[in-house]
């Protein structure tokens, strides 16, 4: 008996449209979301250039992957008109048009600039799954994103201070 062209479909969508258990990242498609891919356009730099380039902080964020303390960070409660850029690069990443108060205590965005501004990566270390957000032009560690933002992405962009630069309009 051959399957139902509309089941085959369903099973497909289900397998790409795979979501984690993780309640804070429900509903993300991690199926979609590559893991340590590699672009062409991300920035080259030793260990030894980044140290010497950031500070401590700023390294343990975005060389280490370490995420500061809620409400630690400059920018959680940050009201001012611009852009934030990647500390580490410079790279635009988010518009102040686009963050909004998740009561997290770090800076949470619904949208990037451009969606070539990051990349997003399946991150497992933590025990479970979450979807990384790295700037697309050197790599750094920025946060990570979950399904429970405002409209009219639904996404939070739930990002590290020490891995911003504000510059304001």
């Amino acid at each position: 008996m051959k399957p139902f062209p509309s089941l085959l479909l369903l099973l497909w969508l289900g397998t790409a449209m795979g979501c984690t258990l993780n309640a804070r990242t429900a509903h993300l498609p991690l199926a979609a979301v590559p893991a340590r891919t590699v672009f062409g356009d991300t920035l080259s730099r030793t260990e030894e250039y980044w140290r010497q380039t950031l500070t401590p902080e700023q390294f343990f964020v975005l060389r280490e992957k370490g995420t500061e303390r809620p409400f630690s960070g400059q920018y959680h409660a940050h009201q001012a008109q611009g852009m934030y850029h990647c500390a580490g690069c410079g790279q635009a990443l988010f518009s102040s048009e686009a963050k909004f108060d998740s009561g997290t205590g770090w800076p949470s965005f619904f949208t990037p600039v451009s969606a070539a501004a990051v990349r997003q990566e399946l991150d497992t270390s933590a025990g479970v799954e979450q979807v990384e957000v790295l700037c697309r032009s050197c790599g750094g560690h920025l946060g990570h994103v979950f399904a429970d933002g405002p409209k009219p992405t639904g996404l939070r962009y739930c990002l590290n201070s020490s891995a911003l630069a504000f510059v304001k309009r």
